[in-house]
């Protein structure tokens, strides 16, 4: 298993709880395809350095998991579909 760290930026026009429900619908993903959520670190709504969907403001969430390539690629699959991600960023990490 390797472990990864994704940063990704929800709208900033959903509620906590809409926040909460994006962010364990993400980390089901992970632990449903054999993977371990070593940790959630929500930052907050922050300024963009650019307007991205005509938002102006993000909700930061950084995650750090341990999974196979596959638990990788499947929630940065969803992530490409899913309308309240405005970016992302998957990063392996060194062992």
């Amino acid at each position: 298993m390797q472990a990864y760290e994704i940063l990704y930026i929800i709208q900033p026009d959903l509620d906590e709880e809409a926040v909460t429900t994006v962010v364990d619908r993400f980390t089901a993903v992970v632990t449903d395809n054999g993977g371990e959520v070593v940790s959630v670190d929500k930052w907050g709504k922050r300024r963009l350095a650019y307007e991205i969907k005509d938002h102006r403001d993000g909700y930061y969430v950084l995650m750090n998991f341990n999974s196979e390539a596959s638990a990788a690629q499947e929630l940065e699959r969803l992530m490409k579909i899913s309308d309240q991600i405005l970016r992302f960023l998957t990063t392996r990490k060194e062992s």
